[in-house]
């Protein structure tokens, strides 16, 4: 007798009905409906009926500001219960949320809501003037929904604008998923739900198209690599425009029945009295964050606390062992990208294996690492270049929104090429090495090379611009080093540079040092090297703005 093989995790997915973002909430309203579902700072805590309701009131309204299936909705605002419930509300209605960095100003923002062919924005009063300073160049925005309206003035602007609280349609909050079922048919797991930007290593950010098959199933992997139940009470203080907070925390507790803490920002010298206040079980950080909590000062009952167990990538190797035993908590690290998911884990009831991001899940996903340029297989041991395909539909990336040659490029050979260099030993453990790109990685951030040199060569006395990241003092993370050339006869203060760099460019792009050359080295087809750059590192003769009291912070309040 053959013996039936066991669902795997998108099938358990399928046969609960939870294949996109509204199932998952509609389900845990009718199932647990005065369960905690998520708490902000502020705002009183949302159980799962209310949170269900409030979406929905928010759907209702967003359908009556012109809001249609397959439109693309941005949310531009902090960690909140309304950004929360925005997201639901947009994937209610069958149109694509696009959650943007909200250091966002300029240039960046333009090509977010430009790119994105976004008519709408939700957004929150106090970032509105910074879409009204650049409202005569986006060529599709036509109407802003405002939330938080008593946080701050809001400025005159040339778009149709309404408050969220006055867009609200409770009255309609129950009926208004029957409406967008019977217009239009359910909302399906190949739709899209969300695009997130990642930055570009050679040219503005790209918004990747996630569907909704993409997006459970991260989740679903997060409640599985977690072991998080309906009990359990998750930490999030990653913004919402990244994949890390919005789906591997919220959405994944959500799918658990649990009950998510949604902090504004990272607090490593308050972490723990964050846990402890709200009895957090589970987590997730990148690896610098890991570093800054480690790096405060020990305290004999550190190990008081109730989380047991977080997502940690990458989980530094010179503190992994120690972070466990100090914290006692166990670090499940994984290797992903906003492209891909994480198709990368560490199991949770395996011992840490410091420096490996565990194996890949090969029930949904195939995992290679290849020769960067003939993509052959390397040996097990061999460095080479991290490639990712998916084993069933819809469960990756659909592409570059607008950037269809990018796209083809990264699916060579129809595999996804993640430009992230690995080795993998003979028991299939993952070890991450390096980036192959010319990425910039700061604080969690993926920072695009291009946009900087592009603002910093929009200041006149700059004739050439480079940037790279150079070590930091965390683990797998960059400070940003800015070499330039100076034009002929042309004076330069690189603080005048940098408050110049501040107007054009959200505060995580800007440069720590900057670099002068006579000339930057170039390949015999006029490409800069930029790996010389990196490898001259930082000396004494580059100037460094912490060295000198520069705060990024002051930089930014008037």
């Amino acid at each position: 007798m053959t013996t039936k093989a066991a669902p795997n995790l998108w099938e358990v997915l399928v046969a609960k009905g939870l294949t996109t973002v509204p199932a998952v909430i509609a389900a845990q309203a009718l199932a647990r409906p005065d369960a905690i579902a998520l708490r902000t700072e502020g705002a009183p805590p949302l159980n799962y009926r209310a949170l269900h309701l409030k979406a929905c009131a928010i759907a209702a309204g967003l359908r009556g500001a012109g809001v249609r299936r397959g439109d693309t909705v941005v949310l531009f605002g902090p960690n909140s219960a309304d950004i929360v419930a925005c997201w639901i509300a947009v994937n209610v209605l069958g149109a694509i949320e696009v959650c943007i960095n909200t250091a966002n100003r300029g240039a960046p923002l333009v090509h977010a809501l430009n790119n994105a062919q976004a008519r709408h924005i939700v957004v929150a009063a106090e970032l509105l003037k910074y879409v009204v300073q650049v409202g005569d160049q986006l060529d599709h925005l036509e109407h802003a929904c405002i939330f938080e309206e008593g946080s701050a003035e809001v400025p005159s602007h040339r778009f149709r604008s309404t408050l969220l609280s006055d867009l609200l349609r409770p009255e309609r909050a129950t009926a208004i998923e029957e409406e967008i079922r019977s217009e239009s048919g359910d909302v399906a797991p190949s739709n899209i739900a969300s695009i997130i930007y990642t930055s570009g290593t050679t040219g503005p950010a790209k918004g990747v198209l996630m569907p909704h098959a993409q997006v459970c199933l991260l989740a679903a992997m997060s409640v599985r690599g977690l072991k998080l139940t309906e009990d359990d009470v998750f930490h999030c203080f990653h913004p919402m425009f990244h994949m890390a907070g919005k789906f591997m925390g919220i959405l994944a507790t959500f799918i658990a029945g649990g009950q998510a803490v949604l902090d504004r920002a990272f607090d490593a010298e308050h972490w723990l009295v964050k846990l402890r206040t709200h009895g957090i079980t589970a987590g997730l950080a990148h690896g610098p964050m890991v570093e800054m909590i480690h790096a405060q000062p020990a305290r004999p009952d550190d190990q008081d606390n109730p989380l047991r167990r977080m997502i940690v990538a990458p989980f530094p190797t010179r503190i992994a062992t120690d972070f466990e035993r100090r914290f006692d908590v166990r670090g499940i690290e994984v290797w992903g990208m906003t492209e891909v998911g994480v198709p990368i884990w560490c199991d949770v009831d395996r011992p840490l294996r410091p420096g490996s991001c565990g194996r890949n899940d090969d029930e949904l996903f195939d995992v290679a690492i290849v020769d960067p340029v003939t993509d052959e297989d390397v040996a097990p041991g061999e460095v080479g270049e991290l490639v990712v395909r998916p084993r069933l539909p819809w469960v990756l990336m659909q592409g570059y929104m607008g950037m269809h040659e990018e796209t083809v490029a990264t699916w060579r050979n129809l595999w996804f090429h993640s430009g992230d260099s690995a080795r993998r030993d003979a028991d299939g453990n993952h070890f991450f090495i390096d980036r192959l790109k010319d990425r910039i990685r700061r604080r969690a951030e993926n920072i695009s090379s291009y946009e900087i040199e592009s603002a910093a060569l929009s200041y006149p006395p700059v004739a050439e611009a480079a940037a790279v990241g150079v070590p930091s003092q965390f683990h797998d993370d960059d400070d940003i080093k800015l070499t330039i050339v100076v034009q002929p006869k042309m004076a330069l203060r690189e603080q005048d540079l940098l408050a110049h760099l501040a107007g054009c460019l959200p505060h995580y792009m800007l440069p720590r040092y900057i670099e002068r050359l006579e000339a930057l080295p170039r390949t015999p087809t006029n490409k800069v090297r930029k790996a010389e750059l990196r490898a001259r590192g930082v000396d004494a003769a580059v100037w460094d703005r912490k060295a000198i009291g520069i705060e990024v912070k002051s930089l930014y309040e008037n």
